[in-house]
Parts: C-alpha cells; sequence; structure tokens
C-alpha cells in the first residue's frame, strides 16, 4: 500500500500548480520525510495485524488439540502466551454481603398463617449480621464446555455454613437455539428464582417467594432451553429434578422427583422500552417436607406467572430509568402430613388451594440512587381432616400446632433506598410494614451492603 501512497503524491506533484515545481529544497525535504513517515508507520501496523492473526490461530489450534500447558508454546510475558493462559483461567469474583436488621416482634416466633415454611424461609438474625456471600469461579473448560460453581457462606444458629450454590455445566455450540445445563442451579422458574440475592432489588425475597420455594429453588438435575429464531423473543424450557430441597423434600436418591415447564417471551417497544413475560409450571412428588412442626408427603403442583417492564430514555438507564415487576403464584397440594409437637405426633390428610403475589416498582432518579416500594400478599384455603390424634388432646390442638390453618391473609408493604457508587458497591436502607401474624404488625428495619470484587458475569433481563 506504500507504493500506492507514493505513486498518488507522484501524480499530486505533476498536476499541482507550477508554482509547486519551484518548491524550495527544504519543501521537498519535508515531503519526502512525510512519505518515509507514513511508509513505517504502515509497515508496523502490517506487522502487528499479523501477529496478532498468527496468535489467534495458534490459539484456536490448541484449544481443538485439548493443550492444557499453553504457556510453553512461547515465552512467558508475550501477549499470544497470556492470552493461552488466560483461557484456561477460571473468572473470580466475590460478593460480600452484610446487613443490620431490627425488628419490632421476635423474629423466632416468625410464621405465614395457612403455609408450611422450609428451605431458608424465615428473617435475617437480629442485629449486625453477614448476609449470603458469594464465591463464585467460571471458566470455558473447552471448545465444548462452559463451567459456573458457587459457594455460598451465611450465618446460621450453629455458626458460618458453607455450601455448594450451583455448580453446573452447559454445552457450547449447540444448534438451533439449544441450550442444555446439568449439575446444581436454580431453576429456570418465575423470574426472580435463578437470580442471586446480590441481584434482588430488596434485601429480602417476596413473601410469595417464601411460602412456596423456600426462599429460592435450586436442585440437581438437568435443563433443557430452546430459542425460537423469531423476532420476538421466546424461549421454551423443562426441567427434571432431584427433589432434595423445598418444596419437594429429601429423597435418599436422585428419582426424578420434581418437574418443571416454563416459557418466556419478550421485546422491545420502541428505544426506550422493553418488556419480557413468563409462564412456569412446577410439579413434586414430595416425599416427607419436614420443617420440624410438620412433614408432608404428597403431590404438590404449583403455577407461576412473571411480567418485568424496564425503561429507560434512549435506552441509557445512566442518569434515569425505571423498572415494574410482579408475579402471581397459585399452588394445589394433597396428601398426608405429621403434625409433631416434639412428644406426641398426630396424622391428618390435608389438601391446600394457596395463591400469592407481588408487585414492585423501582426508579431511579438521578445517577447512582435509586427508591422502590413492594407489595406482597398471600392467601390459603386449606382442607384440614385429623384422622390419628397421636396423643393430642383433640383435633383443634392439632390444627393449631401445624400452622397450616388459614383465615388470615399475610401482607406486607416494604419500602427501600439504596446507593450505589459504582456498579461493584451498593448501600441499601429499607423499612417493611409486615402483617403476616395475625396479632400485630412487625415493624422491620434494615441496613445492607454489597460489594462485588472481581470478574462477575452480566445477569439476564
Amino acid at each position: 500500500m506504500y507504493k500506492e501512497i507514493v505513486a498518488t503524491a507522484a501524480w499530486l506533484s505533476l498536476c499541482a500548480p507550477l508554482s509547486t515545481a519551484a518548491a524550495s529544497g527544504e519543501q521537498l525535504s519535508d515531503i519526502r520525510q512525510q512519505m518515509e513517515a507514513l511508509k513505517h508507520a504502515y509497515d508496523a501496523q502490517i506487522k502487528a495485524l499479523e501477529e496478532r492473526l498468527q496468535n489467534a490461530e495458534t490459539l484456536a489450534e490448541e484449544n481443538r488439540a485439548g493443550l492444557a500447558d499453553a504457556s510453553q508454546a512461547q515465552p512467558a510475558g508475550s501477549d499470544a502466551s497470556q492470552a493461552r493462559i488466560n483461557a484456561f483461567n477460571p473468572a473470580l469474583s466475590v460478593i460480600l454481603q452484610g446487613s443490620v436488621n431490627g425488628y419490632s416482634r421476635d423474629p423466632d416466633a416468625y410464621a405465614l398463617p395457612g403455609f408450611q415454611l422450609g428451605g431458608e424461609a424465615g428473617l435475617a438474625k437480629e442485629g449486625m449480621t453477614l448476609d449470603e456471600s458469594e464465591i463464585t469461579a467460571s471458566a470455558n473448560v473447552d471448545q465444548l464446555f462452559y463451567a459456573q460453581s458457587t459457594f455460598s457462606l451465611s450465618d446460621t444458629p450453629d455458626g458460618t455454613e458453607i455450601s455448594i450454590e450451583e455448580a453446573y455445566v452447559d454445552p457450547l455450540a449447540l444448534p438451533a437455539g439449544l441450550g442444555v445445563r446439568f449439575g446444581r442451579f436454580y431453576s429456570g422458574i418465575g423470574y426472580l428464582n435463578s437470580t442471586h440475592s446480590h441481584v434482588w432489588d430488596f434485601h429480602d425475597e417476596p413473601l410469595a417467594y417464601r411460602a412456596f420455594l423456600g426462599r429460592q429453588y435450586g436442585d440437581d438435575g438437568i435443563r433443557v432451553t430452546w430459542t425460537l429464531p423469531t423476532d420476538l423473543y421466546v424461549m421454551l424450557g423443562g426441567e427434571t429434578l432431584a427433589g432434595n430441597n423445598f418444596p419437594a423434600g429429601e429423597p435418599e436418591s436422585i428419582k426424578g422427583d420434581v418437574q418443571t415447564l416454563f416459557m418466556k417471551l419478550g421485546g422491545d417497544i420502541g428505544i426506550s422500552s422493553a418488556w419480557q413475560g413468563g409462564l412456569s409450571m412446577l410439579t413434586a412428588d414430595v416425599h416427607n417436607r419436614d420443617n420440624g412442626a410438620t412433614a408432608f408427603s404428597g403431590d404438590s403442583d404449583l403455577y407461576i406467572a412473571d411480567f418485568v417492564y424496564k425503561w429507560a430514555p434512549n435506552g441509557n438507564p445512566y442518569q434515569t430509568n425505571f423498572k415494574f415487576q410482579t408475579e402471581f403464584f397459585y399452588r394445589k397440594e394433597k396428601g398426608d402430613t405429621a403434625v409433631s409437637d416434639g412428644i406426641d405426633t398426630a396424622l391428618m390428610n390435608y389438601r391446600g388451594d394457596q395463591t400469592g403475589w407481588y408487585a414492585q416498582a423501582i426508579y431511579q432518579f438521578i445517577p447512582r440512587w435509586r427508591a422502590g416500594v413492594r407489595y406482597d400478599r398471600l392467601s390459603a384455603d386449606n382442607d384440614l381432616n385429623v384422622v390419628d390424634l397421636g396423643g393430642f388432646a383433640d383435633a383443634g390442638t392439632v390444627i393449631a400446632e401445624s400452622g397450616l390453618a388459614d383465615g388470615h391473609d399475610p401482607q406486607r408493604w416494604s419500602l427501600m433506598f439504596d446507593w450505589n457508587p459504582s456498579e461493584f458497591s451498593r448501600i441499601r436502607a429499607q423499612y417493611n410494614r409486615d402483617e403476616s401474624r395475625p396479632d400485630a404488625t412487625d415493624n422491620q428495619w434494615t441496613l445492607q451492603y454489597i460489594m462485588s470484587l472481581g470478574s462477575h458475569g452480566a445477569h439476564l433481563f
């Protein structure tokens, strides 16, 4: 190309006015120096591009051959060597969460009348506490698989607990919009269930998640999804899961006790708005779903509808943005329930017909500052028939001990403000007016911090 530059310069010289021919020797020398500079710059760019192409081809060939020890291909510290090393190193991130919590009522006596609580449902520890913090490692294993594992640390009455929150594998480059995930992961039902708690817009989960999913449903299993090749976003999915956690129970081995189906669709409204809706179903063959007071075995069918709307001027959320989010839950259960007070154990037939929903709105009114409001409500219509008193005085005592008696609809108002100095940190203040228990209102206060360290992937819509 530099030959073309020289030829062009010569042509311009010939076509220039005659006054150009009379240019001084000093001007001609300047022109020659500029042409030489262009030539050297062009040579340097070509050389750099050739090196990048060679490095990329080498890396692709080593990935195909499965060479894990890529650093030996070139001297350590070279650009190509560093690129190959990073390709095999996992991205690491740490999420630190903590809070200070205050309640006007005893948090240890918390209950949702008409619902059996399980899993991690309940209130955070009063006073200063370490919330669920996470350590995540993720990377492409090779050209065929991607893997991620997340370990969580949280406070319990017995001390700090370390558990495997997620550990799954995604095959890469599947055809025709297909996706597969296997291992341990959060189910794709609903909208909020598959997101980690540090992404939530409030410190705590909606009451419906607390009542129906024990806060959040994750399990061991396999998921298959299909994204349709349409202008409108349409994704269909299904899972078969072990049923190791609430709301299923704790079977001794993987039996595929839980199945899910879900559909998500969405799109844009102009350049400033977007939406997503979804329908989900979870069916469980429940084995001894035990929370200490009650143990349920039977059938449980849960249906969820969700909708999210987002707005940002011209699609840029930095200055201001708005988000509306809502989910509706409906569950039918039937089976046998054992009720225990620690000494006596009774048995009753239980049929549950239960609903729950929440709606919330979040508004970022200036950069880094947001405000949000949320309303939750639950309702239960349970048919309870005591068939064996098992040492209890009467059927009324058994029903009261079970916590499944209906007649009061739990509800809650929440208000939050948060400050986000950057995408890696958040300080949040929240107030809940919780009317879950029938006898009095619980005024709940929280001051929370969320700190993100390291590389963390983007979250879904």
